[in-house]
């Protein structure tokens, strides 16, 4: 017996039935970014405490942090203890301190202070990688270079039939090939609020606005 390989498990949808089920999805979700912030630098920050943490336990300890520290050069300038007494709630405090100091210290020296708006230069930074680099172009700058896949649209995709990838990067080109770039900025916010409220590990595809478009790859179960 030949041994399926993902892209022969998974039927994938055409780009026009691709296009009608995203645009359904973000016609019935208010999808947009989920962690608070009001600067590049706050921004930068809350993503890479996010990376493998819920998003209120960020949004809960961010009020405080941000009063402390507001610019890059404070991060760059702060103690990691006591930096890390205002993240210890978040997974790999420790880790996620340093690199919050050290990407703000090449900020302050590098580029002003200023968060830089560029993929090639924000992916240099400590603790930033395209995913976030992606996040804070099109959250802080407006600038929408590519699609931020976090966890929901790596589950989501091949389900959804959006790929037939399960690497972040891959699943990026496939849905950026794929998606309309009028949807680019927010795809990835649609998908997390469907996956949240329905399409979980048992969809609820009874409720789905989008069940007879989608192929339901790997759905043996569903409410």
């Amino acid at each position: 017996m030949t041994i399926q390989t993902m892209a022969e498990r998974v039927r994938l949808l055409g780009r026009s039935e691709a296009n009608s089920l995203v645009g359904t999805l973000l016609k019935s979700y208010d999808a947009h970014y989920y962690l608070n912030f009001k600067t590049p630098v706050d921004l930068l920050v809350a993503a890479i405490l996010s990376a493998q943490t819920k998003d209120d336990v960020v949004n809960a300890l961010t009020p405080k942090l941000f009063a402390k520290y507001k610019t890059a050069r404070d991060y760059a300038k702060a103690d990691k203890s006591e930096l890390i007494d205002y993240v210890k709630s978040v997974s790999f405090a420790g880790n996620k301190a340093a690199n919050i100091i050290n990407a703000c210290r090449q900020i302050a020296e590098k580029y002003d202070g200023r968060v830089p708006d560029s993929m090639d230069q924000l992916v240099e930074l400590p603790g930033i990688g395209r995913k976030t680099a992606n996040t804070i172009l099109i959250n802080a700058y407006g600038i929408v270079e590519g699609i931020p896949v976090d966890t929901w649209v790596i589950k989501l995709s091949p389900r959804l039939g959006l790929s037939a990838n399960t690497n972040p990067e891959k699943i990026e080109k496939d849905l950026m090939e794929l998606v309309e770039r009028k949807y680019w900025h927010n795809v990835a916010y649609a998908l997390k609020a469907h996956g949240k409220q329905l399409c979980k590990a048992v969809p609820i595809c009874s409720k789905c606005p989008v069940s007879k478009l989608c192929p339901k790859n790997g759905v043996t179960r569903s409410l």
